[in-house]
């Protein structure tokens, strides 16, 4: 049976996983069992995924990303180049800790800028934007944009990326004309 998704000859697919039709993977990349890939993902090279990793649908994966056991990512999220994610808080070589890691959930949309570091045990919030470098160390919220280290909210961003600038009566994206409204650090979109 012919497979419906894409797989480079140099990369590993490590069975049983679900990846899903329309998927790309790329170049020297090993997806371990367990791995559940949704449709229409885009894995490029250098790529690993542990064992029973939860990525959706439409994510992007840029080139030398590792995406540990306890990871999620929900649908559309894209990681940036050599971003970085964590599974447990204390790494000890001489202690093995497998049964100490913590889960890391990336929620739909969300952005991780190259060169980022998520440590375990937090969320990103929807389509929440992580800049370059930045370093996570607790739970982002939607739409937030983060940078530095450690990661401290600066703004805002809409769904399609752009900031958002919040008057009293809340904020419209220049770029797509989507509402925002805003109430202390929560952000939500205007239906």
């Amino acid at each position: 049976m012919d497979k419906d998704y894409f797989v480079h000859e140099s990369s590993y697919i490590d069975e049983p996983c679900i990846i899903g039709a329309g998927t790309k993977i790329w170049h020297f990349t090993h997806i371990m069992k367990n791995s559940k890939i949704g449709e229409s993902c885009n894995i490029g090279q250098n790529v690993v995924i542990s064992p029973d990793v939860v990525i959706g649908n439409k994510v992007k994966i840029q080139n030398n990303v590792s995406l540990y056991t306890g990871v999620i990512c929900e649908d559309e999220v894209f990681l940036g180049p050599s971003c970085v994610f964590t599974n447990v808080i204390n790494p000890r070589s001489f202690i093995e800790r497998k049964s100490e890691y913590r889960e890391t959930v990336i929620r739909k949309g969300a952005s991780i800028g190259a060169n980022a570091t998520i440590v375990c045990g937090h969320a990103i919030g929807k389509y929440a934007f992580i800049g370059a470098g930045a370093v996570v160390t607790k739970d982002i919220p939607d739409y937030a944009l983060v940078v530095g280290n450690p990661a401290r909210v600066v703004g805002y961003v809409c769904e399609c990326g752009e900031h958002l600038f919040f008057s009293e009566d809340g904020a419209r994206c220049k770029a797509c004309e989507k509402k925002y409204v805003k109430s202390k650090d929560i952000v939500k979109r205007e239906e």
